[in-house]
């Protein structure tokens, strides 16, 4: 096998709205987009949107779309590798965020009263969780899947009366606890997932 002739450490370059871009910053551009998506969902919770894949596009749009908006906000046309992980076919993309949709509303039907008591934080930490899952599962768009689950995972813990949070992915020993959770996951064990997303509930309702 011949050995990579990029230089150890090199930057890597996207093309971009802004033209081509070093990876350092690209990264501060995603920030701001993350900023720009969080925006977005306290506006669409204050009309209780219901959750559809014209929705999930609009945000992946609106948060990114600045960057490379020649593919943001459209489920992907490629197949794509995570690690060692194979996301389904691309062309299965559409009809999995549509049935994943209607569970999440079949599931919804079942959690308990907004009563805000240990039962009802329970079942909609165990919501938010597989759904966030599921949508990295999927893997529906060419880039951004984690961090649009996450939005979509803020949006929903806001219609359901909780407060948007944070759940850290970005430093190299965070990110490493969220894979494993989703690894976990793959498995159908949410339990670190579960603990992760109640964690960073619990840290923000202590700051409330």
């Amino acid at each position: 096998m011949a050995k990579s002739t990029k230089p150890k450490g090199a930057t890597s370059y996207k093309e971009t709205a802004f033209g081509i871009l070093p990876r350092p910053k690209i990264i501060q551009l995603e920030k701001q987009g993350v900023a720009k998506g969080l925006k977005y969902i306290l506006k669409l919770n204050s009309k209780k949107n219901k959750i559809t894949p014209q929705l999930i596009c609009d945000i992946h749009k609106e948060s990114f779309g600045f960057i490379f908006p020649e593919w943001t906000g459209k489920f992907r046309t490629i197949n794509v590798a995570v690690g060692d992980f194979e996301p389904p076919h691309f062309s299965k993309v559409p009809e999995l965020v549509k049935n994943l949709c209607a569970d999440f509303d079949e599931r919804l039907q079942h959690i308990p009263s907004a009563t805000k008591d240990e039962k009802y934080l329970k079942e909609a930490i165990s919501l938010l969780a597989w759904f966030q899952h599921q949508f990295v599962w999927i893997h529906p768009f060419n880039d951004y899947n984690g961090r649009t689950a996450r939005l979509m995972t803020n949006l929903i813990a806001l219609n359901l009366g909780l407060p948007a949070f944070e759940i850290k992915a970005d430093s190299t020993k965070d990110r490493q606890n969220y894979i494993k959770a989703m690894k976990a996951a793959d498995k159908h064990n949410l339990k670190k997932l579960d603990l992760l997303i109640a964690d960073a509930l619990k840290e923000t309702l202590q700051k409330i």
